[in-house]
């Protein structure tokens, strides 16, 4: 590509990417020019810490994803808000809600978001949130935190439904396009996406899952980016540069420590 993207959700710390050099070499021959992996679990921080001083366009995040929530030791806003000490450290999550495989523990996650959302008021960082089927809920607590006081945000891969979309959005916050986003079957979301403004939108791979045809039913990869930016330009109905450039500032603008210093 002749153009700049940026992917703001991958997890390249996931035993899938045993060829990680490879893999990041491909994301920048694709214009892929920097990541964010993400950390789910604490524990696997030393590992996330290690990809992240071996590559200069890595960056990460860290929170308890919903869906472990109920197994992995509670952690505390000051957890959270002691990682903010490394400047490669760019945001708080994956949080929120999945009630489609995890709704035994809607208590257990519900508390562990507003630990997470507290930690993104207190840190300045984005909080990062997966929503499955959890929607009401979802809309709810983000809204609940903005009223006590304002935080930035991403839905990380949305695929919900329009209103939580919507509400996302009154509250300033991003929504991320994903490989979903290109699946034939996905028509309602990208017309979702078609009702957003562009000046909102992130791509991310949520690689190694969701890769995007040419490539569905493998292994994703962070420089599948672009075949998610070219049918996001088609949404807009602008260039695939002009989808580009307006998706990396999009994450500079929200991911300030990752974004692209621009010299005076």
């Amino acid at each position: 590509m002749a153009f700049e993207i940026v992917d703001s959700h991958c997890h390249l710390d996931f035993p899938d990417f045993t060829d990680l050099p490879e893999v990041i070499a491909r994301a920048h021959a694709a214009g892929v020019s920097r990541m964010v992996t993400i950390c789910t679990k604490l524990h696997n921080l030393p590992q996330v810490r290690a990809i992240v001083a071996a590559y200069p366009s890595v960056f990460y995040a860290a929170g308890i994803h919903p869906m472990s929530a109920a197994e992995h030791p509670p952690v505390s806003v000051a957890d959270l808000v002691a990682l903010a000490a490394d400047p490669k450290f760019v945001g708080i999550g994956e949080t929120g809600l999945d009630y489609h495989y995890t709704a035994e523990s809607a208590e257990i996650q519900k508390k562990s978001l507003r630990i997470h959302i507290e930690a993104a008021q207190e840190t300045g960082l984005p909080l990062i949130i997966h929503a499955r089927a959890a929607d009401d809920d979802m809309a709810r607590i983000l809204a609940e935190g903005m009223a006590r006081k304002s935080y930035s945000c991403v839905m990380h891969c949305f695929s919900s439904g329009e209103a939580l979309g919507r509400a996302a959005l009154e509250m300033g916050f991003y929504l991320s396009m994903s490989g979903v986003a290109t699946f034939p079957k996905s028509q309602e979301l990208r017309d979702i996406f078609s009702r957003a403004p562009l000046d909102r939108i992130l791509l991310e791979t949520d690689s190694p899952y969701l890769a995007p045809p040419p490539h569905r039913g493998r292994r994703n990869e962070p420089a599948y980016t672009a075949f998610t930016a070219k049918i996001g330009a088609g949404i807009f109905g602008v260039t695939e540069a002009e989808f580009a450039a307006a998706t990396t500032a999009n994450f500079d603008r929200l991911f300030t420590r990752a974004a692209r210093k621009v010299a005076a």
